[in-house]
């Protein structure tokens, strides 16, 4: 199957896509992906995979193979497998930048077009944006708790298959992973190769230092010998500084990997003996299953690390293994209408807001097409993040406004705007077609290590983090508890 194949969805998808096309084919909506709890019990989540997902839904088509395969189940019309085989997105799409630092129930994607291309892309978005943040999120809070430092990102034979090890480097490297050790993915998206030693490189020598010399011998400008075969400070440390102190003499500098053992008093007794033998510039990385909290606590302690290898608990999710996000309806365009936008952004179109209805309170959804602001203060810090229809509201410097809890109950603040109000849904796809090209790898990396530092620290720490506002404008309040008292009252 083709990485692109618009096969990569939901059944149901398919078979709701056949009732669209069959009650009306022009029939359009718009629906949204936000998600509803931040991952880790954390106060922030980063947005990522966009990239990916504008490039698979540019190409994305049922080929010649999945069109016979949808044949055979005998559950399509003809004219529907018809209507798939020329199939391409063409509708239009907003979300935020990449790296955006993200909240619960905030759109995070807004998808416009016909109802049935929207709903067989669902599980694309899904998937792609799901996972991504996830990855992109923990990362994030792993570079934050060694406080901002060097981190190789080492999960590929842990990562939940081919496509999640390359998912799994380029989300972990926009939330701060300096390197991947998988070389697949540092090829495709440019970032940079990392790797060590194994203790087999080790085991295969009759004594470590002559393996550590070999390998300093192939790699003079990049060793880093991994100590703790045997006996860390026995002799793993000794032979290092033996054969260290080889590369000191020709002008060269060195490090030693610690993957096993009581890291805080290891790390402390190597950079002591490492002092003592002269070798001051050395480095220190350590590994061994590391996660944020662990992290922490050796970086709060003074731990001599200089880098930190982690695998396993950052390209799965750790203890949380996957992120909230859902693609929810939120209008009907009437008839052939299409959603047509000014250059500022405002709706110009007829539509039907519609939402979600449920007896769990969380699962109900905002309606109505909608932007998202993010309100500064008058030093660029965040405020809030403020829900509002998209041209009907437009928040302004200046002025002050009441936003309201989006559970739509009695909570509410009143703020005057001192700096910016920004939209952060712009448009990405236009007639299946990208507006611009998206920002390199980097850039991204970037964008969201600078996102992340408007916003205060009681956001960001890990335990009990203070919560972030989500807030809704007057009008989209009005709206929805007209929706409410409609559906509720008309049912008594």
């Amino acid at each position: 199957m083709s990485e692109n194949s618009a096969l990569f969805t939901d059944f149901y998808s398919l078979t709701m896509a056949q009732g669209y096309w069959k009650r009306n084919p022009d029939d359009r909506a718009v629906f949204e992906m936000f998600f509803r709890h931040q991952p880790f019990g954390g106060g922030y989540a980063i947005f990522a995979g966009l990239g990916t997902l504008l490039d698979k839904l540019t190409n994305a088509a049922f080929s010649d193979t999945d069109i016979s395969y949808l044949k055979d189940l005998n559950v399509f019309e003809d004219g529907f497998i018809d209507f798939l085989k020329m199939f391409r997105f063409n509708g239009t799409l907003w979300a935020m930048d990449e790296g955006t630092a993200i909240f619960p129930n905030e759109p995070l994607i807004r998808v416009e077009g016909s109802l049935a291309e929207c709903q067989i892309i669902e599980g694309l978005i899904l998937n792609t944006i799901n996972f991504q943040s996830l990855i992109a999120t923990k990362t994030c809070r792993i570079w934050l708790a060694c406080g901002k430092g060097k981190i190789m990102e080492f999960g590929l034979r842990r990562a939940q298959g081919y496509d999640g090890a390359l998912s799994a480097s380029r989300a972990a490297f926009i939330g701060g992973a300096s390197g991947t050790s998988n070389t697949l993915a540092a090829k495709i998206f440019g970032i940079p190769a990392m790797g060590t030693m194994a203790h087999s490189w080790v085991m295969s020598f009759d004594s470590e230092e002559e393996a550590f010399d070999a390998y300093a011998a192939l790699y003079p400008d990049r060793t880093i010998f991994l100590i703790d075969t045997y006996d860390t400070l026995k002799s793993g440390i000794k032979s290092a500084i033996n054969s260290g102190k080889k590369l000191a003499a020709a002008g060269r500098n060195f490090g030693v990997r610690l993957d096993s053992g009581d890291i805080h008093y290891l790390s402390c007794e190597v950079r002591r003996l490492l002092d003592e033998a002269g070798l001051k510039k050395a480095f220190i990385t350590v590994s061994n299953d590391l996660e944020e909290n662990i992290i922490e606590t050796l970086y709060k302690a003074g731990a001599p690390v200089d880098s930190w290898g982690v695998g396993t608990r950052m390209v799965t999710g750790g203890v949380d293994s996957a992120f909230t996000g859902v693609y929810k309806l939120s209008a009907r365009l009437e008839g052939n209408a299409a959603l047509t936008t000014s250059p500022k952004g405002e709706v110009s179109c007829v539509s039907v807001p519609v939402m979600k209805f449920s007896d769990n309170p969380e699962k109900t959804t905002n309606p109505g097409i909608k932007q998202v602001w993010r309100v500064r203060d008058r030093d660029g810090f965040t405020v809030a993040d403020v829900l509002g229809l998209d041209g009907q509201d437009e928040l302004k410097q200046g002025q002050r406004y009441c936003f309201w809890h989006p559970s739509a109950d009695y909570r509410h603040f009143y703020h005057t705007i001192e700096g910016e109000a920004s939209a952060l849904l712009k448009k990405r796809l236009e007639r299946g077609a990208l507006t611009e090209k998206p920002p390199a790898l980097a850039a991204i990396r970037e964008f969201a290590a600078a996102d992340l530092e408007t916003f205060d620290s009681t956001h960001k720490r890990l335990l009990n983090p203070h919560i972030y506002k989500v807030s809704v404008t007057e009008n989209l309040r009005s709206l929805k508890l007209g929706l409410i008292q409609k559906h509720f009252g008309d049912r008594n």
